[in-house]
């Protein structure tokens, strides 16, 4: 099981994207931006649309609102909770040198992966780069970034999130970027194993949520089969439970998101947001704060006598406790928290 600290972080983020999207939800057609490329192509598509969606430019907004969401997960939702499992990081690496002669090596495997002279063998290719770091590391490879980044005493780990089918182009950089960092790392950290990996958040083609089937997985996306060998990939429930460190992770968070993402979202949003709410109807309150796993806020609510004597020797303290829990772009109030756990010690 996850940390309750873990849970309270995933279920912030997960708080923050969905009141983000809320607000660019588009309810009607009047606010839809001049769409006419689309509008005219879809005009084809008339018969099959027809019963399933009534308001084209609205589908159209629908289209465009959906594709936000998928930015949204990709780029903060994925990443944020990546780093609250791992305890790690996004980071970002330049001024890395590697070797003339790993970087003809690094380009042999490229080549040969690309005309499938041979098949992607991850011991092997990390045993060429190895052979190969000894004389003069003067070449600078391009800068690149780790989505999610970790140091352990004999390791760095780094993992490259996806989140759409890769195509053959991607896949070949990606490879690329992935020789060049390693043989770079292993250059600085001689006495560390460097270990990338590549990361799915979902098997698209699994018939479960949480499920993947790899070998399914690397025969659907055939370029891709060609540079990577299935062991430096990390599919859905695997890439959850690597970056805690437990089993059954996916299924973990989305419980934490169906438990939050209901219909009745943004009435509970503003309910909990309402400082009134807590002395008015603590019951509820009480119970939502704990579905929605903010730990933090059902603490101050349990010792709220310590925090009531604690304001009347500080009254500003009341100004503070009195603060929305939410900011106005969804995000928990966090120096609100620590302040007011400071004041119950």
């Amino acid at each position: 099981m996850l940390e309750k600290s873990k849970v309270e972080k995933i279920s912030i983020e997960v708080i923050k994207t969905l009141y983000s999207r809320f607000e660019n939800f588009p309810e009607d057609s009047s606010d839809i931006r001049n769409a006419p490329f689309h509008m005219a192509f879809l005009e084809a598509f008339t018969d099959k649309l027809k019963g399933k969606v009534s308001n084209v430019p609205v589908f159209i907004s629908l289209a465009s609102w959906f594709h936000g969401l998928n930015t949204a997960l990709g780029q903060s939702f994925f990443e944020r909770t990546a780093h609250i499992l791992s305890d790690g990081t996004k980071k970002g690496f330049k001024d890395i040198k590697i070797s003339s002669d790993q970087q003809t090596i690094i380009s042999e495997i490229i080549s040969n992966l690309k005309n499938s002279v041979y098949q992607p063998n991850l011991k092997h290719e990390n045993e060429l780069l190895l052979q190969n770091n000894n004389d003069k590391h003067s070449k600078s490879i391009p800068e690149f970034t780790a989505d999610c980044y970790f140091e352990e005493k004999t390791k760095l780990v780094l993992i490259e999130l996806k989140t759409v089918k890769p195509n053959s182009s991607i896949s070949k950089e990606s490879k690329e970027k992935i020789l060049q960092a390693k043989a770079g790392l292993q250059n600085t950290n001689p006495h560390k194993k460097i270990i990338f990996y590549i990361g799915f958040p979902f098997d698209p083609q699994s018939k479960t949520a949480t499920g993947y089937n790899k070998k399914s997985f690397f025969d659907y996306n055939v370029e891709f089969k060609k540079f990577f060998d299935p062991d430096e990939v990390l599919l859905a429930s695997e890439l959850w439970d690597f970056l805690s460190g437990n089993k059954n992770t996916m299924g973990q968070i989305l419980k934490i998101i169906n438990a939050i993402a209901t219909p009745k979202f943004l009435d509970e949003y503003e309910f909990l947001n309402n400082h009134a709410n807590r002395e008015k109807q603590s019951g509820k309150y009480l119970i939502l704060l704990k579905r929605w796993n903010l730990f933090s806020e059902c603490y101050l609510i349990k010792n709220s006598k310590k925090l009531y004597k604690a304001i009347e020797s500080e009254p500003r303290l009341f100004r503070i406790l009195n603060q929305p829990i939410f900011t106005k772009d969804g995000k928990y109030n966090e120096s609100r928290s620590a302040r007011l756990k400071e004041a119950i010690k």
